[in-house]
C-alpha cells in the first residue's frame, strides 16, 4: 500500500492519514496524478449519480436518490456496499457520523464528486515548430503590452504570467443541457477522433443554417455521410466551455491578421483588449490560448484592464441593498461630462467608489475648466491673424514662459493620451488652468490686455499666446469633454469643420525656452513673498488693494536681485510699483520660509489713483490731454479716439445746473462730455453727453438723471473719452 505525502493532510486533525479515492475528490486526484498520472482511475459512478460496471457487484445502484419522496437521501448501494464488506470479513467497523458535505448553491442537493471523461487541450504537448502552446503563450505574454512597457505596471503581467505559467491542461467540455455543442465524432473501436474535412463542411453548412441545435436533432449519419458507419462512432453530445466560446471572438472580429478579409483590418498599428480585470482568468485568457493555438500569436498586442464602480463606501453596488448609483441619474442631475471628467480623472485600472464627494468634485473641476474656456472666448474676441505676434525678440518674458508651459504641457498630454492614462492628461491640464493659466497668468496680463492699446506689443504677444492656449485646450480636452469642446470651438469659429475633425495641434520646438522656465520659477517664488506680505497688509488695513501699494523687496541673493530689476517686477505683482533693494531687511519685514533671502516691507503708493487703470502714479507724468490716466492709458485712449474720429483738441467751460453744482462741458465735434466737480478730481469716470450746442452758446442741455449717463449710452469703462479743461 503505498504512502502518499500530501499538501492537503495535516497532523493537526484526525490521524493524518486519510484513504484516497482518486476518482471521488479533487485533492485525491491531483496527488494521485501526480504520483502515477491518469492511468487506473476507475469511473464508477455515472452521470445518473449510479455505480457503473466498474464497481463490479454493485452496477446500477444508485448512491443517492434523485427521485421520489425520499429525494435526496442514501440510496441502495451504500447498504449494498457495507452488507458485502461484512459478508468478506473485511469491515472493521461502522458507525454514522454527521458532518458538512458540499451541496448545490441553487438546488440545495448534497453533491457527489466524481471523475469524468473530459476533452482537454493539452498545454505542453509540442506541436508547433516544437513549441508547446504554455511556451508559445509565455512568449506572447513577453510581447504584448499588459502596462510594463508603456508606463512601467507589472500588475496585470505578473496575473496573466502567473496563470498561464500555473495552469493545468484546459478543460473545454461541459456536461450541460444547453450551449454551444462539441461538435466531433470518436471512434468506438480506438477512441480516435474522426479528422474529416467532408464531415466538418456538413456540420458547418447545417449550423449556418439552422444554428448549434442542429446537432442535437440531426441524426448522425447525415453527418458522416456515406464514408462512415453511425454505429461505429460516438456522438459526443458535451458543449464547450463558455470562455472558448468569448476567446474566438478574435477569428471572426480581425480574422487571419497574415490575410485579412477585411480592409479596416489590414495592416492594423495595434489591436487592443479592453475589459474588467477579472478577465485575466476568462476572456484575455482564452482569446490568449486559442489564437497562440490557431495562429501562433496573440490577438491582441496591448490589454487594458479597468475597475468597478463600487459606492461610496467602498461596497459592490446591489439593487437589493439600494446602493446602486446609476450613470443616468449623475447625467440628469449634474450632466454627462460631469460623469465624462469624473471617469477620466479616476485610475481606472482600481475600483472606483461613486458618491456624492467625488461627483462634487468633478463638478468643481468641471467648473473651473469651464470658467477658463469662457474667458478665453472673451479675451480672443476680435483676434484675427494680423494681430498675431511670432515669438521673437519682442515677445516678452511671460509670453515665452506662457509658450514653454504650453511645449511642457504638450508632451504630457500626448504620451498620457497614446498610453491611455487619461488621468495624467486631465491632471496636467487641470492644473495649468488652474495654477498657471488663471491663478497667474491671467491675473498679471489682465491689466494689460484690458487697458494697452491694441497695438502694443505686450497686448499682441498676450492674445497671441491665448490663442494658441485656446487651440490646444480645445483638442486636448475633446476626447474627454466632447460637447464642451465642440460648444466652445464652434462658438469662436462658427464656420469651421468640428473641432472632433481636427488633430493635436503641433507644437513647435522653438517654443521650448528652458531659460524663461527656470527665470519665471524663481520670480514667482520672489513674488509669492510679496503676494504674502499684500495679504498682510490687506488684513491689517493698510491697504485696501494691492494697486495701492508700492513694496520694498530685500533680496540678499545677487543673481535673483538682478532677475528682478530685468523685468518690471511690480506688473508681475500687480501693485503700482517695487523697490528692490540689496542689504538686509527689517526685523518685522514679511519673509517666507521656503524662500529664504527674500523679504518684504509694504508701503503705500504715492501719486494719485489712475481713473482708468487705477494705477497710482506721478500726476506730473500725464499726458496733458488726459491729466487723470496714467500715460499707458493716455496712449490707450488717443488711439481709441483717433480710430473712431473724435477729435484730440477740447474746448471747455464751466456750466451750472441747479442741484449738481459745478459741471465742467467739454466740447469733442458735435458732442459734449459733461462731468462734475468730483469727477474732474479723479474721484469718479467721465460719462458722455451727445448734445449739439445752440449757435452762439447758451445752456447745456442736460438729462436729469446727470452725472449717470453711462447706463443710458451703453458705454463700457475702457470707451469713454477723457477731454481735459482748457487752461
Amino acid at each position: 500500500m503505498p504512502l502518499l505525502d500530501g499538501d492537503h493532510v495535516t497532523d493537526d486533525a484526525g490521524t493524518g492519514f486519510v484513504h484516497t479515492a482518486p476518482g471521488h475528490g479533487a485533492d485525491d486526484f491531483v496527488i494521485w496524478t501526480k504520483h502515477f498520472g491518469q492511468e487506473g482511475i476507475p469511473f464508477t459512478v455515472d452521470a445518473e449519480g449510479k455505480l457503473t460496471n466498474q464497481a463490479p457487484g454493485f452496477e446500477g445502484l444508485e448512491i443517492i436518490q434523485l427521485e421520489g419522496k425520499n429525494l435526496g437521501k442514501d440510496g441502495p448501494a451504500n447498504k449494498a456496499v457495507i452488507e458485502a464488506l461484512i459478508a468478506a470479513g473485511a469491515l472493521l467497523a461502522r458507525g454514522q457520523l454527521k458532518h458538512q458535505y458540499p451541496h448545490s448553491w441553487r438546488s440545495k442537493a448534497p453533491l457527489i464528486f466524481r471523475n469524468t471523461p473530459q476533452w482537454f487541450i493539452a498545454l505542453d504537448k509540442p506541436f508547433r515548430d516544437g513549441k508547446t502552446l504554455r511556451q508559445i503563450a509565455l512568449s506572447e505574454i513577453e510581447r504584448v503590452d499588459w502596462g510594463q512597457h508603456r508606463w512601467g505596471a507589472h500588475k496585470d503581467y505578473n496575473r496573466i504570467k502567473g496563470m498561464i505559467e500555473d495552469r493545468p491542461d484546459w478543460l473545454v467540455s461541459r456536461q450541460r443541457a444547453w450551449g454551444v455543442p462539441l461538435a466531433i465524432f470518436v471512434r468506438k473501436s480506438d477512441g480516435a477522433l474522426l479528422m474529416d474535412d467532408a464531415v466538418d463542411a456538413r456540420i458547418v453548412d447545417a449550423m449556418k443554417q439552422g444554428g448549434a441545435d442542429v446537432w442535437w436533432a440531426t441524426p448522425a449519419q447525415d453527418f458522416l455521410g456515406n464514408d462512415y458507419k453511425a454505429e461505429d462512432f460516438e456522438k459526443v453530445e458535451d458543449i464547450l466551455d463558455v470562455w472558448f466560446d468569448s476567446g474566438s471572438t478574435h477569428a471572426f472580429v480581425l480574422g487571419d491578421r497574415d490575410a485579412p478579409t477585411r480592409a479596416s483590418f489590414k495592416n492594423p498599428e495595434g489591436v487592443i483588449y479592453l475589459e474588467g480585470s477579472d478577465q485575466h482568468r476568462g476572456w484575455f485568457h482564452s482569446s490568449l490560448l486559442e489564437s497562440c493555438a490557431t495562429r501562433g500569436r496573440a490577438p491582441y498586442d496591448a490589454v487594458l484592464t479597468h475597475g468597478f464602480a463600487m459606492d461610496e463606501e467602498g461596497k459592490k453596488m446591489s439593487k437589493s441593498v439600494g446602493n446602486v448609483v446609476e450613470p443616468q441619474k449623475i447625467a440628469q442631475q449634474n450632466g454627462i461630462e460631469i460623469l465624462r471628467l469624473l471617469i477620466a480623472s479616476a485610475e481606472y485600472g482600481d475600483d472606483l467608489r461613486m458618491g456624492k464627494t467625488i461627483i462634487d468634485q468633478a463638478s468643481e473641476t468641471y467648473r473651473k475648466l469651464r470658467n477658463t474656456l469662457r474667458y478665453l472666448l472673451g479675451a480672443l474676441n476680435g483676434f484675427e491673424e494680423s494681430e498675431r505676434l511670432p515669438k521673437g525678440e519682442e515677445t516678452p518674458l511671460l509670453e515665452r514662459w506662457l509658450l514653454h508651459r504650453l511645449y511642457e504641457l504638450d508632451g504630457i498630454v500626448r504620451k498620457a493620451y497614446e498610453t491611455f492614462q487619461f488621468r495624467e492628461a486631465v491632471s496636467a491640464i487641470v492644473e495649468f488652468c488652474n495654477v498657471d493659466l488663471s491663478a497667474f497668468y491671467v491675473d498679471v496680463r489682465k491689466d494689460a490686455l484690458y487697458c494697452d492699446a491694441p497695438a502694443s506689443v505686450r497686448r499682441r504677444a498676450c492674445r497671441s499666446a491665448l490663442d494658441e492656449v485656446f487651440s490646444r485646450l480645445t483638442a486636448w480636452l475633446a476626447p474627454i469633454l466632447p460637447f464642451t469642446a465642440e460648444e466652445t470651438w464652434a462658438t469662436r469659429f462658427p464656420s469651421e469643420p468640428s473641432v472632433h475633425l481636427r488633430l493635436f495641434p503641433e507644437t513647435p520646438a522653438a517654443w521650448r525656452d528652458d531659460f524663461a522656465g527656470e527665470e519665471m520659477a524663481r520670480l514667482r517664488e520672489a513674488r509669492a513673498v510679496v503676494t504674502g506680505a499684500l495679504e498682510v497688509a490687506r488684513r491689517e488695513k493698510l491697504i485696501g488693494a494691492a494697486l495701492e501699494a508700492r513694496p520694498l523687496v530685500f533680496v540678499a541673493d545677487e543673481s535673483l536681485r538682478a532677475c528682478l530689476e530685468a523685468i518690471d517686477f511690480a506688473e508681475l505683482c500687480i501693485t503700482s510699483g517695487i523697490n528692490i533693494k540689496a542689504g538686509e531687511a527689517p526685523a518685522d519685514a514679511f519673509r517666507l520660509s521656503e524662500t529664504p533671502g527674500v523679504a518684504v516691507v509694504i508701503e503705500k503708493a504715492p501719486g494719485v489713483k489712475c481713473a482708468r487703470s487705477w494705477k497710482y502714479f506721478d500726476p506730473a507724468s500725464a499726458d496733458p490731454r488726459y491729466p487723470d490716466i496714467t500715460p499707458r492709458d493716455a496712449e490707450a485712449v488717443a488711439a481709441w479716439d483717433a480710430r473712431h474720429g473724435a477729435p484730440l483738441d477740447a474746448r471747455c467751460g464751466p456750466v451750472h445746473k441747479p442741484g449738481h453744482g459745478a459741471l465742467w462741458s467739454f466740447h469733442l465735434g458735435n458732442r459734449v462730455c459733461a462731468r462734475s466737480d468730483q469727477q474732474m478730481a479723479g474721484a469718479g469716470r467721465a460719462e458722455i453727453q451727445p448734445a449739439r450746442l445752440p449757435r452762439g452758446g447758451g445752456e447745456l442741455p442736460l438729462p436729469g438723471n446727470f452725472p449717470d449717463l453711462r447706463s443710458a449710452h451703453g458705454l463700457e469703462p475702457w470707451h469713454q473719452l477723457w477731454p481735459v479743461p482748457r487752461r
